[in-house]
């Protein structure tokens, strides 16, 4: 079965923060890779993840756990996505004890 969440996704909105934000560093993003493991940045955040592919409402979810850093402090959380019907990732990220987003990325080319 090919896996259609894999790939460099450009974070395009998200809840919590605006564009300026997310791209304050490098242009946000979230990078799945075939070994089930990947990475993020936005703003000053990022992280690498631990991901799984399962079933739900009738199609496949991606769901996650992450590790990393926010302006140099530890973080970690776990988050979802899936692919809508534009082909467009949604998803949300949560943190640990504390802030979620949900967000929009684009496939990147």
């Amino acid at each position: 079965m090919k896996n259609e969440y894999l790939g460099r996704w450009r974070i395009v909105e998200m809840e919590m923060w605006d564009r300026n934000y997310i791209d304050l560093v490098v242009p946000g993003y979230i990078l799945f890779e075939e070994n089930d493991l990947g990475e993020f940045q936005f703003g000053t955040v990022e992280g690498s993840l631990d991901y799984h592919i399962e079933p739900y409402e009738e199609k496949e979810r991606l769901e996650f756990t992450w590790e990393g850093s926010a302006e140099m402090d530890p973080v970690s959380g776990r988050g979802w996505a899936i692919i809508n019907e534009d082909g467009q990732l949604e998803g949300r990220l949560y943190f640990h004890a504390g802030d979620d987003s949900g967000f929009t990325a684009e496939k990147s080319t």
